[in-house]
């Protein structure tokens, strides 16, 4: 199994022997890669905004736009209820999901910067299009093309940003991807604010897109590859000189082998995505790949960011209303964010998970009550019910920043080997994008239906997701990637499946080193 070098009698590594200092070419290669995180999270505040946009509408969406007028200051969970309006949203998701298999190949035979640069490009002509979109076809063509743009960007930048991230300080740099993304929603949500009395303004926001593209294109053309990938693909000189300066130090030596000794066993594999199948990967699949991704969207935050002026104005408020409250929970997801980041490596990635989940499962039960105690068909909501579910919305997506919403792209870089590694992080794009646009596709018509009973639905969702994270999921704070496998063999649970397969092979480790 990939990582940790020999493995001896005590069960111990190299990692005590690995040295770093923060350098400020770390320092900018860090910034530029995760400016890939800003894509995805402009697209996901700009469109939310530009759906309840009423000359959007009058345009695209005529038959929403005249059911929103009908009923534009009273309570109607149907008003933007049509499955057209949500595949403009969902098609993007159901993009990524598909180009992530495409992405896994190309991080793994190009490297991890080339996915990158293939994101930004793909990104900035999808902006385009949907900018001057004269029809729906040319609008959810252009969402295509951003899809595949947050496909390549986030099967890459999470990966990229742990590979290159010393162990101690690596949840603190992973989540940069988390920070950029809420950045651009809350960016997002002032350029709606801005635009949304133009009757072209729409063009603007989603046509604004294109910057974050382009800088993240340019940045990355001066990127360096990381060094697992460098190694990965037999650049061994390379790869010791890009650790020897992201380091600091000349002294790698141990990082490096541990280094090698993953990419030999990640050769050995010539079938990346059958391998994860096996049962000594387990673990991997059911958390990382499969778990924590679609419990992510099950959480019912996306829909939240999606929707945020659209939920808003169902309920009660009016255009300009909705737009700025769902700025302010958009600001909550900024700080949430700052707060993990600040914290995650030394109070661990369990504690922000069960203690933001207890938390979560509280404003969902407290905005489905009050739901079903306000809602009268064409009744407006009180101004202090209004204000109320602003805040309970709010606090549900503080306690998300500082928890799912970062740790959930997190923690599956930490688990997978090198062998499977971007076939693992591709199988998490995907899973996270097929609930992705799962939920954004059946959202509306769920709250429609469903009305207040699904914040319940999700937070049962929260509910069974929490007990997964405590049972199932070690600490992976400050373990070096490649020897986070220790964990599993370890683990009350894991080590039915990893020790049966990993026993010859410490074995012969330990016959080599006597």
């Amino acid at each position: 199994m990939a990582g940790g070098g020999f493995v001896d009698a005590h069960g111990g590594a190299r990692a005590e022997y690995y040295e770093y200092r923060i350098t400020s070419y770390f320092v900018f290669a860090s910034i530029v890669a995760a400016l890939g995180g800003s894509l995805f999270g402009y697209d996901l505040g700009v469109s939310g905004g530009v759906t309840s946009m009423d000359h959007f509408l009058k345009e695209f969406f005529h038959e929403v736009y005249k059911r929103k007028q009908e009923h534009l200051k009273e309570t109607d969970y149907c008003k933007y209820d049509n499955q057209l309006l949500t595949l403009f949203t969902s098609s993007l998701y159901f993009a990524a999901l598909l180009s992530t298999f495409a992405a896994s190949h190309v991080t793994r035979n190009k490297g991890r910067r080339a996915s990158i640069l293939v994101g930004a490009v793909s990104f900035f002509i999808g902006a385009i299009l949907n900018a001057f979109a004269q029809n729906i076809t040319m609008l959810i063509l252009g969402r295509c093309f951003l899809g595949i743009g947050i496909g390549f960007g986030n099967q890459t930048v999470p990966l990229y940003l742990s590979e290159m991230a010393p162990a101690k300080v690596r949840g603190a740099v992973n989540q940069l991807f988390q920070l950029t993304t809420t950045l651009g929603i809350f960016i997002a949500n002032f350029v709606n604010n801005a635009t949304e009395k133009h009757s072209q303004g729409w063009r603007l926001s989603l046509g604004l897109a294109t910057i974050p593209a382009l800088l993240m294109f340019v940045g990355g053309l001066f990127l360096p590859e990381t060094p697992n990938s460098l190694v990965e693909q037999g650049r061994l000189e390379e790869g010791r000189k890009v650790l020897e300066r992201v380091r600091g130090t000349t002294k790698v030596e141990a990082e490096f082998q541990d280094l090698i000794e993953a990419s030999e066993a990640a050769k050995a594999i010539k079938h990346p995505f059958r391998n994860l199948l096996k049962r000594k990967n387990r673990p991997q699949l059911v958390i990382g790949a499969v778990g924590i991704p679609a419990f992510q969207q099950l959480t019912g935050m996306n829909s939240v960011l999606f929707y945020a002026p659209v939920i808003f104005q169902s309920l009660g408020f009016g255009s300009g209303a909705s737009l700025w409250s769902s700025t302010i929970t958009t600001g909550a997801l900024v700080c949430g964010t700052f707060i993990s980041m600040a914290l995650v490596d030394k109070l661990g990635r369990r504690a922000f998970f069960l203690e933001a989940g207890f938390e979560m499962i509280c404003c969902m039960v407290a905005v489905a009550v009050t739901l079903a105690l306000n809602f009268g068909q064409g009744v407006a909501l009180s101004k202090g019910t209004g204000i109320f579910l602003v805040v309970a919305i709010s606090l549900f997506v503080l306690a998300f920043g500082r928890s799912w919403g970062p740790l959930g792209w997190l923690v599956p870089t930490e688990i997978f080997p090198l062998e499977t590694r971007s076939a693992g992080q591709s199988m998490v794009v995907c899973v996270n994008m097929f609930f992705t646009a799962l939920i954004a596709q059946c959202f509306l018509v769920s709250l429609c239906y469903l009305r207040y009973g699904i914040f319940l639905v999700f937070g049962v969702f929260i509910a069974i997701m929490t007990l997964f994270i405590y049972f199932l999921l070690p600490e992976t704070k400050q373990v070096p990637i490649e020897e986070v496998h220790l964990l599993w063999q370890n683990h009350w649970f894991w080590k039915r499946y990893c020790e049966h397969e990993d026993q010859p092979q410490q074995v012969g480790r330990k016959l080599e080193h006597v």
